[in-house]
């Protein structure tokens, strides 16, 4: 893998105020706390936890994550796979679907690696030719290299989120038997993750929607199991709700991801007061390039970061004017007051901004730079390299 720019690599042990603008920065130490409440939650109501790693794209981050007593990753592509695997994570979950021959020929190669380093890869499926084209490629992979794997296969539901997954009820019981029909595949389960309902901003709403989530995984896994087949596991949730599908007793594994770095959009929920409460840890540095009468204009525009949640928010630290962000275009940001005679930042002053959707606002940067000691006067700890960047296929 390739190493660190030498400019990065140079930044441990430096001041925050070294950092260049603009660079995308995690504050480690609300990231470890983030990091530390998931664990203590999904060992307190005893359900495993398998955050995405399709957020932070980062093979160093998914390590730490599975210190911290993760199974494994989630990610959505097979290159996002392919990339935390040559970083030294070994248990990873497409939860997605992989249809394309060529595709499925890098997954059953990936499977094969990662079983010979003690781990496992595990894919989701939503349709039979699907679930063919998968066994065909393991298949493929055995007689050229003559060593036997079985992946995971998850069958997907759609709960609500109206994008992939089989309707509950019958269309996943057939996936299953097709599933079953095949050695080199073993049934591991339900997938049912419900990603509208991380949006939702009403707590209680939210509550509703994951209700009827739930009675549609109960309804087909007693479907399935009356078929002689056991539903070992249903995987699913994400940080908006997976407060509601650990105590459901349904769901034994969460994938929550963004809770590590919180974002704005996530921030904009209601809060469930069961749910444990996260800080936001990513960050985009900029810095003020021009200063006029009524705004001010920052280095860092939408080349920077994702506006398909929003633009981000402005991050005042203590004894600073709280600011707005304002479309600025590629480059630019445009910052204003958000009272009468609140004053503007002045020229070169930096200024941090929380992204509204930190997943593909990371997939916009090579490195991510960690700081400890909070974002005002801290030190560069280290630099992570986003190793998935740009892993699409």
């Amino acid at each position: 893998m390739s190493t660190l720019p030498s400019h990065l690599a140079a930044l441990v042990g430096k001041s925050v105020n070294e950092i260049d603008t603009p660079s995308l920065v995690i504050d480690l130490d609300a990231m470890k706390r983030n990091l530390a409440r998931m664990a203590e939650f999904a060992k307190k109501h005893n359900v495993r936890w398998r955050p995405h790693a399709k957020m932070h794209k980062c093979a160093s981050l998914a390590k730490a994550q599975m210190r911290a007593g993760a199974v494994g990753v989630c990610v959505q592509k097979t290159a996002e796979a392919e990339a935390l695997a040559a970083g030294g994570v070994h248990n990873i979950y497409i939860s997605n679907e992989v249809i394309a021959p060529a595709k499925l020929a890098r997954v059953a190669a990936l499977a094969r690696h990662l079983a010979a380093e003690g781990g496992k890869l595990a894919i989701a499926v939503d349709s039979t030719e699907g679930v063919i084209r998968l066994a065909q490629a393991m298949n493929d992979a055995r007689t050229a290299s003559g060593v036997a794997t079985v992946i995971d296969v998850f069958v997907e539901m759609d709960v609500g989120q109206g994008r992939c997954g089989v309707e509950p009820g019958a269309a996943a019981v057939t996936l299953a038997l097709e599933i079953r029909k095949h050695p080199a595949l073993h049934f591991a389960g339900l997938q049912a993750y419900h990603g509208k309902a991380q949006h939702i901003r009403s707590a209680q709403e939210r509550r509703d929607a994951i209700a009827k989530a739930v009675q549609s995984v109960v309804m087909t896994r007693q479907l399935i199991e009356a078929q002689g087949m056991a539903v070992d596991l249903v995987t699913g949730a994400g940080t908006g709700s997976f407060l509601l599908e650990a105590a459901s007793g349904v769901y034994g594994e969460l994938q929550a991801g963004s809770f590590l770095f919180m974002d704005a959009d996530y921030a904009r929920n209601e809060r469930d007061a069961a749910q444990p409460p996260f800080e936001h840890a990513l960050f985009v540095k900029t810095q003020v390039m021009s200063t006029h009468a009524g705004h001010a204009v920052c280095d860092a525009g939408h080349k920077s970061h994702a506006i398909d949640s929003g633009l981000p928010m402005v991050h005042a630290l203590e004894g600073e004017a709280e600011l707005e962000y304002a479309n600025g275009g590629d480059e630019h940001g445009i910052l204003r007051a958000t009272g009468a005679g609140k004053r503007l930042p002045g020229l070169g002053q930096t200024v941090w901004l929380i992204p509204g959707h930190c997943d593909p606002t990371v997939n916009l940067h090579n490195a991510m730079i960690g700081v400890t000691g909070g974002l005002a006067a801290g030190t560069v700890q280290r630099v992570y390299r986003v190793d998935a960047r740009g892993a699409l296929t």
